[in-house]
């Protein structure tokens, strides 16, 4: 495998964002932001990109609530969002385990997560780590629902899930999630045991595309000098990391 576990997250989701006309990414999100500055290259600089906590790809003037202030008016097309917990609803969890209020673990906090996730057209689900602990059954919490009552006005809502091991589509009419691909290295068995919650999947499930050669190239040129403002040690440690084996092959 000539390209990192995190390079084929990176390339998953430049795809997802192709066509697109205003991407914004959140603080504390190098994948996604690598993801977003890749596709704007890809799109020859026509993709809007706004990365909270940039001072080079933020056009922002006043944080967060000009970043709600353009979800209202339907100018983000694309967000990312995670969770401590994460269900087959696609609900999502930043508060705590346990019963709330005094839960077992307790976790930054919700913020404008239900906010957004209500008016941004494509909310993609981004989570490392699968394991069941993270994808439950029901989230303790829902910090943000992942589906609504018929004739609850919503433009947003879930479209995708990509996690360490796989990528999965939201059904919204099924209100579920569908298996789509297995990362490299994994298999369908292992998605299914890592993950605590049911979901739709095909009868064969392919493995997710790796990196184009001209992805990787970006990756690790022009992107990874983007990110470093950001994110140097993302930028250091691990987009770095596929041209050190090179140059050590």
């Amino acid at each position: 495998m000539d390209f990192t576990p995190q390079e084929l997250l990176i390339a998953s989701i430049a795809r997802m964002l192709r066509g697109l006309n205003h991407v914004a990414v959140g603080a504390s999100s190098p994948i996604p932001g690598a993801a977003a500055l890749a596709a704007r290259r890809l799109s020859g600089g026509h993709l809007r990109v706004s990365v909270l906590g940039s001072r080079k790809n933020n056009f922002f003037t006043d944080g967060g609530r000009e970043l709600f202030d353009c979800a209202a008016q339907g100018r983000i097309d694309a967000f990312f969002l995670g969770g401590g917990q994460i269900d087959g609803q696609a609900n999502i969890n930043l508060v705590g385990t346990g019963g709330y209020p005094r839960t077992d673990v307790r976790w930054p906090g919700s913020f404008g997560s239900a906010y957004l996730y209500f008016l941004v057209p494509r909310v993609i689900l981004f989570r490392e780590e699968h394991t069941p602990r993270v994808f439950v059954p029901k989230v303790d919490f829902v910090s943000a629902p992942g589906v609504s009552a018929p004739g609850v006005y919503r433009p947003g809502g879930p479209y995708a899930l990509l996690t360490g091991k796989a990528l999965f589509a939201f059904d919204k009419a099924r209100q579920r999630f569908r298996l789509e691909s297995v990362h490299p290295g994994f298999s369908v068995e292992d998605v299914v045991a890592a993950t605590g919650f049911e979901f739709d999947r095909a009868p064969q499930v392919g493995q997710t595309q790796a990196p184009e050669p001209e992805i990787l190239a970006l990756l690790r040129g022009s992107v990874r000098d983007e990110v470093a403002e950001t994110y140097p040690q993302f930028a250091a440690t691990i987009l770095r990391g596929a041209e050190a084996k090179e140059n050590r092959a």
